[in-house]
């Protein structure tokens, strides 16, 4: 299965593609718009500034693309940056896509940035972490998505609740990094390439 990465300027896309190539899938890191449209399931994924991401989004015109392929129903999965990417302001600076409704914040936390294993908590049913209730998987970020709806389907705990994953018809998004988190973590992207085929 083809899968897109988008070439933002920035982000630990080569990691993500070893990881999907594990999986079986082909993955591609393209900065055209047109492949990003096209492919069967299209990744934004990465590390860093979420301004700095939506800017390079934007510039490459890629941005609009993914717009479009949730407007027409085709698969988006966002990791890291990337989910945050999938929200509106950040107090990071600049604003993400606004597909979900929310924004995202520094997370008030006693130790941050969150980095390590967590264990992951299931709040709602969810196709991407089907049977993952419990597991860990590994973080790496200083601040989190707030949602305005009932899109979150998973939290962990770090001196509070942090949205781990949401899912939204053709959308969602991981906060975690799945390429960094063993067999769960493969487990999840397999989970991802058949979600991406269901909606």
């Amino acid at each position: 299965m083809k899968v897109a990465l988008a070439d933002y300027g920035a982000g630990n896309l080569r990691s993500v593609c070893s990881a999907l190539e594990r999986t079986g899938a082909s993955p591609t890191i393209t900065e055209d718009p047109g492949e990003l449209a096209r492919a069967p399931l299209a990744i934004v994924a990465g590390v860093g500034n979420t301004g700095a991401a939506a800017r390079g989004l934007d510039e490459r015109g890629l941005a609009a693309a993914l717009l479009e392929r949730v407007r027409s129903g085709r698969p988006l999965l966002g990791i890291c940056v990337g989910m945050q990417l999938l929200f509106g302001e950040s107090e990071e600076g600049g604003a993400g896509l606004a597909i979900l409704p929310g924004r995202v914040a520094r997370l008030r936390a006693g130790r941050v940035p969150h980095m390590g294993w967590n264990e992951l908590r299931l709040t709602a049913s969810s196709e991407l972490l089907a049977g993952l209730d419990g597991e860990h998987v590994y973080f790496a970020h200083s601040f989190g998505c707030d949602p305005e709806a009932p899109v979150a389907v998973a939290e962990v705990e770090h001196d509070g609740a942090i949205v781990a994953a949401v899912e939204q018809g053709p959308v969602a998004g991981l906060q975690f990094h799945p390429e960094r988190s063993g067999p769960v973590g493969a487990r999840i992207l397999r989970n991802a390439l058949a979600w991406s085929r269901s909606v």
